[in-house]
């Protein structure tokens, strides 16, 4: 795994147009402890070579390697998409636990050959266990996810903190948190024991406040 155990992250997912993500990227402080996302609808715009700018970015802030997370969401050729997310430079890619489980097998069997982390998405799966217990091989980590839909049109659907000590339970697994954007979400996700939270929309909403969102996100990790 190419995250640091027992270390907490802030992942932030960019979906804005590239010239709006580069300035965004200049403005985070510098920190390891800041995870890059290429987000979905950004990658379904910019495509593979969106991943390579994104890339380039944040390393030109940090001065050194960055790490990349390519939210693919893949639901089927598990092995070609980690191929080609790899060569455009990701550290990471997502795969859906709704695939079927032999996509998510060869999703994970692709991801550790070729020493990139493998997440998978529990977004609308009830019973993460039932994905996890008929993999051939564990992911790197296991992401629990409130969709951004959920979030704004379900005001009722809370986020499954229940589930990060249950796993960890189970597995030795990471687990990534996604679906919370307010301070009071990220301070409870890692108090449940989430080793990464994900946010966006603020950073959508908010382009211009992205130093000050940054810092007081980060201020919560221990």
């Amino acid at each position: 795994m190419l995250l640091k155990k027992r270390t907490k992250y802030l992942q932030i997912a960019f979906n804005r147009d590239l010239g709006e993500v580069k300035k965004m990227i200049s403005l985070l402080p510098v920190s390891e402890k800041i995870i890059i996302e290429a987000g979905t609808p950004f990658v379904k715009k910019y495509g593979l070579s969106g991943i390579r700018d994104i890339k380039y970015f944040w390393e030109q802030r940090l001065d050194q390697p960055g790490y990349i997370v390519a939210d693919l969401k893949c639901m089927d050729r598990g092995s070609t998409e980690v191929e080609a997310a790899m060569e455009a430079g990701a550290s990471a890619v997502t795969c859906l636990g709704l695939a079927p489980v032999e996509t998510i097998n060869e999703f994970i069997k692709k991801c550790a050959f070729l020493k990139i982390d493998s997440m998978v998405d529990m977004m609308n799966v009830e019973f993460p266990f039932e994905v996890l217990k008929n993999l051939k091989q564990l992911p790197d980590v296991v992401v629990l996810h409130r969709g951004a839909d959920e979030g704004v049109l379900n005001r009722e659907k809370m986020l499954p903190h229940h589930l990060i000590h249950r796993i960890k339970g189970t597995y030795n697994i990471d687990i990534s948190l996604a679906g919370g954007e307010k301070i009071k979400d990220v301070t409870s996700a890692f108090f449940n024991d989430a080793d990464i939270v994900v946010v966006w929309r603020s950073f959508y909403d908010q382009p211009e406040a992205t130093a000050k969102l940054a810092q007081d996100f980060l201020a919560v990790i221990k």
